[in-house]
């Protein structure tokens, strides 16, 4: 019967053609139609702020690494997770994410609820030679980072490229995104102030990588990983599921 049907329908090009499209169609469906409830989906996070330009080119850098490739930012609702990383993510935690790096091929850790779990100390050390720090890892290592000066000159080119994606950043933002990274990882020069009025009094200012005479791409990096999670602090408000 099976082989009867097949043979008929593949002998029709119309009907076999028509049947390709309703099939394509189902699962077209099931994955547009979800996003027609996407502002009942998307929690609202009031206090959700953006990257600031140093933190931005850390993520860049972090992308060009492949870091995504072995570390996910998808903390899932599972028990286990939730007790092991922190609690789970939240769809508004990508909100600014362009692209965004949830996954879900884990050969190292799940990287969600890094910031501030560590030091910049640990983390420059772990970057240089993962070995140091955690005698296991099969992570390679990135010394370089702190031998190469981060490239500051277009980083208001990535801002507004941002822009144009919808993250908020102002014009102010866009023009100033040079000076406001080098002030972010220079915590005695003069556009701080500037740096904190733009971004919020909470934005972690200092040297990252140890040396506050030049900003490195591992000044950019370990910004970056000392902010995730910490965009908004909307999901330590959320309740803890039960385990699946």
């Amino acid at each position: 019967m099976t082989e009867f049907f097949h043979r008929k329908i593949e002998r029709n090009t119309i009907g076999f053609v028509l049947a390709i499209v309703a099939v394509a169609s189902i699962g077209g469906f099931v994955e547009i139609a979800p996003l027609f409830t996407i502002n009942e989906t998307v929690e609202d996070a009031p206090d959700m702020r953006v990257y600031t330009p140093l933190e931005l080119a850390g993520r860049n850098i972090y992308i060009r690494e492949g870091c995504y490739a072995c570390h996910s930012q998808m903390i899932r609702t599972l028990r286990d997770e939730v007790e092991r990383y922190g609690p789970y993510s939240l769809a508004v935690e990508s909100k600014y994410d362009h692209p965004m790096l949830w996954g879900s091929k884990r050969t190292g850790p799940d990287l969600a609820r890094l910031g501030n779990k560590y030091s910049d100390a640990w983390q420059v050390a772990h970057l240089i030679n993962p070995r140091d720090v955690v005698p296991g890892s099969v992570m390679p290592k990135y010394g370089w980072l702190m031998r190469n000066d981060l490239k500051m000159t277009d980083l208001s080119l990535h801002l507004k490229a941002q822009s144009d994606v919808g993250v908020p950043y102002t014009q102010a933002m866009i023009d100033e995104a040079s000076k406001d990274a080098y002030a972010q990882a220079t915590p005695d020069s003069p556009g701080t102030g500037g740096l904190t009025e733009r971004y919020g009094a909470a934005t972690q200012v200092r040297a990252f990588d140890g040396d506050p005479s030049r900003v490195t791409e591992m000044d950019a990096l370990v910004a970056y990983l000392q902010i995730l999670g910490h965009l908004t602090e909307a999901a330590y408000s959320k309740p803890e599921p039960e385990g699946e």
